[in-house]
Formats: C-alpha cells, structure tokens, sequence
C-alpha cells in the first residue's frame, strides 16, 4: 500500500515530534520543517525512519511566504502528493501584559501563529481539493485553551492569536467541506513540553497543574493521539471541531 503524506510544522520538539513519531508508526511518510534546532530535527527525523517512514527535513520560517513555498514545492517534488497539514510551529512570545507590549510582541507572534498558519493552508487546499484536481485532505491546526481562557497575565498576545486559529479552523472548514478537505483543531491546555521553558516559565506546569481537574498537566504524546485522529478515517465526519486537550481546564 502507498503511505500517506503529512507535512508537520514544527516538527524538532513537543509536539510536532510526538506527531511526527505516531505518524510514522501509523503508515505516513513525512516532510517536517522546523526552525533552528538541527539536532532535534535530526533526531526525530531517525525516530519517525525508524518506524518505516520516508522522512524529509526543511529548515526555515513558519511565518514566512518562501519558505512555505519552498516546503510545499519539496512535497511536490518528493511524495507528488499531501493527504495531511498539520500546522503545529508557533511562538508564545514573551510573558508580558498587554499594557507593556510592543508592537514587536504582536507582529511577532501573529506572523508564525496566523499569517503562516492561514498560508500554510492556503498551499494545502490549493493540492487537497478535489475541485482543483486534488484527492482531498485533512488539516489540523495546533491551536491552544488560551484561545477561550485568554492568556491574562501572561500572553494576551499568544492567546488572541491561538483565538484567530480556532477562527480560521471553523471558517475554513466551511469553505472547503464540500471540496472533500476536513479542517479541524486541537487546543492544547497545559501540556508538559519545552515551550514554557523557552518562555521563560519552567515552573509553569508544576505551578498550575492544581488548576487542572485532572490535577496534572497533558504530555505531547496525549495531544498527537488527538491530531491523528482528526487526520484520520476514524474521524471522516469531523469538520470545523477545535477539540480541546486540556485535562478539563
């Protein structure tokens, strides 16, 4: 049988690798791009050949217009076919209240998080649908609880931006429904990865996961089991979803 394509964003860390691993292990090949951290791309690239997957790597901007193109053109080139988006790469940016953020924090943090997510989807429906000449598709977006919770007190900017994916979700899954493309999103809670380091909150899930019903904070694997289920058949009458991966929170 010929494995299916999927494109990962974000696919060094986190998330993006816990996706990319279950992906390889459940019949896809991949193209996963990433931003700076050759060595964890590398890795998780081994990982996802290891469980039979064909794997290519492309390093560049989440938010930037050639190198999505760039990333798209290589899929083309390489699998002539994308059967799965999932638009996993974004930035908290820094823990700041609004009335001390700059027009860099916003800029900076809806360029990857909306601008590069609606353009990555822009390229993928451009190949999935079947009114273009495509065989159909699923993309999922990485979107985030903050999306409803707001992000007050830490990150108004990441919230309101994660509230534009989950907007973008359910409009576009609208649009394209009828074109045999399923859009739907998870909206990750307090999930045990790196980004909260990198935002400069290490503590931030020991500190919060009391607030959690579930009393403890998700893991990356939790959150990629849902993103391949919405990619997959089990989920063919899921449309315009932003399922929620928050333990309750």
């Amino acid at each position: 049988m010929t494995r299916r394509v999927m494109m990962v964003t974000g696919g060094s860390r986190g998330i993006g690798a816990a996706t990319a691993v279950l992906a390889a292990q459940r019949g896809y090949d991949l193209l996963l791009t990433y931003r700076s951290e050759v060595a964890r791309a590398e890795a998780t690239a081994r990982a996802c050949e290891a469980a039979g997957a064909r794997v290519i790597l492309m390093q560049g901007d989440a938010g930037s217009e050639s190198d999505i193109l760039a990333a798209f053109n290589r899929i083309d080139e390489a699998f002539g076919r994308i059967d799965v988006l999932v638009n996993n790469a974004g930035i908290t940016g820094p823990r700041r209240l609004l009335a001390d953020s700059t027009l860099e924090d916003w800029v900076s943090v809806f360029t990857p998080n909306v601008v590069g997510v609606a353009l990555h989807c822009r390229e993928a429906v451009r190949r999935m649908s079947i009114k273009r000449g495509g065989k159909g598709g699923a993309i999922v977006n990485v979107s985030s609880r903050a999306a409803e919770i707001g992000g007050g007190g830490e990150w108004v900017h990441y919230g309101a931006s994660k509230g534009a994916v989950d907007t973008l979700t359910v409009g576009l899954a609208r649009e394209v429904a009828a074109e045999g493309i399923r859009v739907n999103a998870v909206d990750p809670g307090l999930i045990d990865t790196e980004i909260h380091a990198a935002a400069g909150a290490p503590d931030r899930v020991a500190r919060l996961s009391a607030g959690v019903p579930m009393g403890r904070g998700g893991t990356a694997q939790e959150v990629a089991e849902c993103i391949l289920f919405l990619a997959s058949d089990a989920a063919s009458y899921v449309a315009a979803a932003c399922l929620p991966v928050g333990g309750g929170r």
